[in-house]
């Protein structure tokens, strides 16, 4: 197995020719620096001599969504060919092969609603999402809990479905009782992500889990537009990569001073579920993210009645329609000025 993937050095061939769980765990050295840990398919850990961070890079939790894989798979290579080497602790988590290979966005579930034990509860449980969400869930606790002094990092990255009047964004979690990090915030607006989107309750997101779980510096990040492989411009992710590489490849990355000029801040004001099967938004099917509309416009109707817009203005995001009853349609947002933001641990 260890030739295999040290014939190209190339992770994502090797665990798309691997897509079920692999036969044992492995390690090696690269030269006498960094121990590299295969755990599964698609779980690869690089541990330096001495480290300040545990960092955890998840990409392909949606199997469609190609540029944060192609990403991830370019820094794995540059450290297995030495290219670059980790000076911290760094796990990178391919999240569903099977719908990599499939192109497609899941096989049966959406893994991002799986979390947190969601994974173990209500129906399908034999889903292969729920199996792996559950596989990944102990694989960042196995990292995370190597050490309870490093700084815990986890940026899960994702495209969207659709458009964004911001392309990059951030869903911060929601963390009761937990400043902000500004230092987090400003690290996201140098890899161009320039927009960040406060949660207003617990969800069953990868990035809550690791947020809620293990006080980690948590982020859902959407990079863009969902693009088949072979089709992104991926010098539209060079600010991403280059400091991803940068926080894996330093010993200590230099503050950046909270500028609220340089960002955009919402936070959710409803989160709006569907009730019944004739859910249907008011607005245009390719409407894009952050699209904003005044106090009492119509934004859906179901089951007879209208939902309307209940602030001076609300922007949309992650707008669904065709999901199953009880699931979420889309978050509203809000202008989130004041949000308790400090500076804490840095980069």
């Amino acid at each position: 197995m260890l030739s295999d993937l040290l014939i190209n050095n190339d992770f994502l061939d090797y665990t798309l020719a691997n897509p079920n769980q692999l036969p044992s765990a492995y390690d090696f050295m690269l030269g006498d620096h960094t121990r590299v840990d295969v755990w599964d398919t698609g779980v690869i850990v690089f541990t330096p001599l001495d480290a300040t961070k545990d960092i955890v890079l998840s990409c392909a939790v949606h199997g469609n969504e190609t540029a944060p894989i192609e990403i991830c798979n370019q820094i794995i290579k540059d450290l297995l060919t030495q290219r670059i080497m980790a000076k911290q602790r760094v796990l990178f988590l391919i999240g569903n092969p099977a719908a990599i290979i499939n192109q497609t966005r899941f096989i049966d579930e959406n893994m991002n609603r799986l979390f947190s034990g969601a994974h173990s509860k209500g129906e399908g449980l034999t889903h292969p999402e729920r199996h792996r969400a559950k596989a990944l869930e102990q694989y960042v606790a196995d990292f995370f809990n190597s050490n309870n002094d490093r700084q815990r990092i986890h940026y899960d990255l994702h495209t969207a479905i659709r458009a964004s009047k911001h392309e990059k964004f951030a869903i911060y979690p929601y963390r009761p009782g937990r400043a902000y990090s500004a230092e987090q915030i400003m690290f996201l607006a140098a890899c161009g992500v320039d927009t960040i989107l406060f949660h207003h309750e617990p969800t069953t997101t990868f990035s809550y889990y690791s947020s809620e779980q293990f006080n980690a510096d948590a982020f859902t990040v959407e990079l863009g537009k969902v693009m088949p492989f072979g089709q992104n411009d991926m010098s539209r992710f060079s600010q991403t990569h280059t400091m991803l590489e940068k926080l894996i490849t330093e010993t200590t990355l230099a503050p950046i001073e909270f500028d609220s000029s340089k960002v955009n801040l919402y936070k959710v004001s409803r989160s709006i579920n569907k009730h019944f099967d004739d859910f249907a938004f008011n607005f245009a099917n390719d409407a894009e993210n952050f699209s904003a509309f005044k106090q009492g416009e119509v934004l859906a109707t179901e089951g007879g009645q209208q939902i309307v817009v209940e602030h001076p203005q609300e922007a949309i995001v992650f707008p669904n329609a065709n999901v199953p009853i009880g699931q979420r349609t889309v978050l509203c947002l809000v202008p989130a000025p004041n949000e308790n933001i400090i500076n804490t641990q840095s980069n």
